[in-house]
């Protein structure tokens, strides 16, 4: 497998001399009455492990498929590098797919499976050797080319997949749910395998998948999809960070949202009366006086103070721990504002709890608080 040349980190951010491998425009699938995917538009450069997310139903899938060539378009176009896709079938196109069964054949050895797509293609048998034995060694599975997939673990037969797409050198491959398979662990040293590899052969990914974290691992940008639009488009950081929506900011990750009402909007700061405390955010936005708003608090972004004096102002408010939830590395408090409101603020476990008095536990009176950075502002 041939490793490509270094690719800009950034290439959506280049000018305009920076052209995206896929470009699709106004793309729409509809089934009967049932839009799937609802005039889409969507740039994605080369070099790029792009994640389309979003639960079941939303048009990911769909929409991966329309790419490979495996579903018709009802309007709009698909161009692959400055190509339209519009008259080429599946079988033509610059692109291999992994699904999410993997598909091996049990009856063939791991370096046959690898090998099949090339030998279909006529492949000289001497390159074909030379690829299989250089994409093994990529997918560390050398000493495992003898082996069935039946003598394989999942997180193997699952290298097996990516290495016979990748051998074939597509321009794209599309993932479909490519971890699902996995346990929990084994998903995650797996995101960083499949992470590592994909930057070292250079190739565009796209992904499917309605699993956040592995979004985030794994993505240098992705596309947070309902109902068949896209939600928000952007890197890992920006999406969570910097949600745009109150459906993003409560789909990635947890968010604690409020409903609020801009009180002073500067050049550098925004203060929302609520009706928990009144909320000022160091930062300016696009706001108005009077404007209805909502404010969006990540968990860990909240400090938490167990104590019998309930505090009341800016960026605090007061309350009781309604119920704990203990994960091991952190642990989950709901806790019960005045207002009645819940709150999830989040805490990492960084050392054994030696002494239980000084816990916070069940029914404690606590205040929590937050900078002044930490709120985010949603429009709708």
């Amino acid at each position: 497998m041939t490793v490509s040349e270094p690719v800009s980190e950034t290439p959506w951010l280049q000018n305009e001399d920076q052209k995206p491998l896929i470009q699709i425009k106004g793309v729409t699938k509809k089934y009967g009455e049932v839009t799937a995917v609802d005039n889409v538009d969507l740039d994605i450069y080369r070099g790029e492990l792009f994640c389309l997310l979003g639960g079941s139903g939303c048009g990911k899938s769909t929409l991966l498929r329309m790419l490979a060539g495996f579903e018709d378009l009802n309007s709009g176009t698909i161009t692959i590098d400055g190509v339209d896709m519009a008259n080429v079938p599946a079988y033509e196109r610059p692109t291999n797919m992994m699904f999410q069964s993997y598909a091996l054949f049990p009856h063939m050895t791991v370096e046959k499976n690898v090998a099949f797509g090339l030998e279909q293609d006529n492949v000289p048998k001497l390159d074909i050797a030379d690829r299989v034995h250089e994409i093994l060694k990529l997918v560390e599975l050398e000493d495992f080319k003898k082996r069935k997939p039946k003598q394989l673990s999942g997180g193997q037969r699952q290298r097996v997949a990516l290495a016979r797409a990748l051998v074939k050198r597509p321009k794209l491959l599309l993932l479909d749910e490519p971890l699902a398979a996995l346990d929990k662990k084994l998903r995650k040293q797996t995101q960083f395998e499949l992470a590592n590899i994909q930057e070292k052969v250079g190739v565009t990914f796209v992904v499917v998948t309605h699993d956040q974290e592995e979004a985030m691992t794994l993505s240098t940008r992705m596309a947070v999809m309902d109902a068949g639009r896209f939600k928000q488009i952007g890197t890992p950081t920006e999406i969570y960070e910097f949600p745009e929506s109150r459906f993003v900011a409560d789909f990635i990750g947890s968010a604690n949202i409020f409903e609020g009402r801009v009180v002073e909007d500067g050049a550098d700061h925004v203060r929302v009366e609520t009706g928990i405390c009144d909320v000022f955010i160091d930062h300016g936005h696009s706001v108005q006086v009077g404007a209805k708003i909502w404010v969006a608090l990540r968990p860990e972004k909240i400090r938490l103070e167990k104590s019998d004096n309930p505090v009341s102002g800016q960026n605090q408010a007061a309350g009781v721990i309604d119920d704990i939830g203990y994960l091991g590395e952190t642990s989950i408090y709901k806790v019960r504002l005045e207002n009645g409101q819940i709150f999830d603020v989040s805490a990492p476990n960084q050392a054994r709890p030696m002494n239980r008095t000084h816990r916070i536990t069940w029914e404690d009176r606590v205040n929590i608080s937050w900078d002044p950075s930490s709120a985010m502002l949603l429009n709708s």
